[in-house]
């Protein structure tokens, strides 16, 4: 089978709204978490968020079209359009017609068109149904995330979608792959994207129990691993790359970062919002005995991107799961969790640290896992704490698992040519 190559990066989150603003923040020990003013958290016990600040919607899509796109669609086609133009894909923002129909996409998102919904859920009950907007439902289902950039740059292949909670972005990759492995296309854009920072959206996880509440200091309230972490903090953006045959690429004589060398995907079949060991290891090890066939037999892994949320379940078990998955293959390799900086952004969380990983491989730094204050011995591994670190990374495995029992594992190879 062909090696399937990235050729393209976006991104955009709380920290920056380009690829190298935001990962060169990351590295830095930066954090984009603070007070939420997208809505008024007056009545919530959960006031803090990683927001994308200073964002212009219009500036990408013109007013009118803006207003026909849910935030989570304008940040994804942000992303996409980064990725796009940094593979090399676009003239004048568009894919040339004659390549068109060769290049599909497959979008992710975790909820999808949330404001959209809470906005005309008010209006429906306080004014009129005859008052919803036209725009609404187009500008809230999760494929639309998809739909919006295919036509922005004339995209004509498989157009794709996936919903599958924090797991999708990272699922998307992996649709992506097998489109590709099986000749439904060359050429593939990821993209996932999510903005739920919302009235509805903070009050929802907050009446689970599952955000941090340490509203009183909001650049330490995400701790991955540390004993002291209370939950996880809600975080919005997008990521996206460009996936494409090693063929296609070296034809067209594109920059290449990385091979994806394989993924893994499983189901925890226990509970709707409480992940297990099991499920996470098993989709690791998938990922792992695929990674390890296609790089000839031979696999060591450098760096582990870690679902990490700061939540006291899966911080514990995600450690337990890298340690059961490494005993008797290799030493554990450095594990870190972006989210003290960025937030967790949901079905976004997956695009993005991929392409957070890929950038370690080719800057050769380690990101660092932030507000590592109280050791945990339930979390004792090298999460890189605090301060990011100069390294050799070859090889990465980057984690996502949501709610439902949904993981999904991709492992992502440097590019040397």
């Amino acid at each position: 089978m062909q090696k399937i190559v990235v050729t393209g990066l976006g991104m955009i989150n709380a920290l920056g709204q380009n690829t190298k603003e935001s990962f060169d923040a990351i590295v830095s020990g930066k954090t984009g978490i603070d007070n939420i003013t997208i809505f008024d958290t007056t009545d919530y016990s959960v006031k803090i968020a990683g927001e994308v600040k200073e964002f212009d919607a219009a500036a990408i899509l013109g007013k009118k079209e803006a207003k026909k796109a849910d935030r989570f669609i304008q940040l994804g086609i942000h992303a996409s359009a980064e990725a796009m133009s940094d593979a090399g894909l676009l003239t004048n923002n568009k894919v040339a017609d004659d390549i068109a129909c060769d290049i599909g996409i497959v979008s992710a998102s975790g909820i999808g068109g949330l404001p959209n919904i809470e906005k005309n859920s008010v209006v429906c009950n306080t004014r009129s149904p005859n008052k919803i907007s036209p725009f609404f439902i187009p500008s809230s289902l999760v494929n639309m995330l998809g739909g919006f950039v295919t036509i922005q740059h004339n995209i004509k292949g498989p157009n794709l979608s996936v919903v599958t909670a924090c797991a999708a972005g990272t699922h998307a990759i992996a649709e992506a792959y097998k489109t590709i492995a099986l000749g439904g296309a060359s050429k593939m854009l990821v993209i996932g994207a999510e903005s739920a920072i919302t009235g509805a959206g903070i009050g929802g996880f907050a009446s689970m129990k599952a955000l941090s509440t340490r509203n009183d200091d909001p650049k330490t309230a995400s701790r991955p691993f540390d004993k002291d972490r209370d939950g996880f903090v809600m975080g919005e953006g997008a990521g996206a790359i460009v996936l494409e045959t090693l063929e296609s690429a070296t034809s067209r004589g594109a920059k290449i970062y990385a091979e994806v060398l394989g993924f893994g995907e499983s189901g925890d079949a226990n509970h709707i919002t409480t992940p297990t060991q099991d499920g996470p290891y098993r989709a690791m090890k998938a990922a792992y005995d695929m990674a390890k066939r296609n790089n000839g037999g031979e696999l060591k892994i450098d760096y582990v991107n870690a679902h990490g949320t700061s939540t006291p379940v899966n911080d514990k078990n995600e450690t337990a799961a890298i340690k059961e998955l490494f005993n008797n293959i290799q030493d554990i390799p450095p594990v870190s969790s972006t989210k003290g900086q960025i937030g967790h952004c949901l079905g976004a969380a997956g695009s993005i640290e991929a392409v957070i990983s890929i950038k370690a491989m080719i800057d050769g730094i380690l990101p660092p896992t932030i507000n590592q204050i109280t050791p945990d011995e339930n979390c004792d591994l090298d999460y890189v704490a605090n301060h990011s670190r100069k390294a050799d990374i070859d090889i990465v495995m980057s984690n996502s698992f949501g709610f439902g029992g949904t993981n999904a594992v991709v492992i992502l190879k440097k590019y040397k040519g």
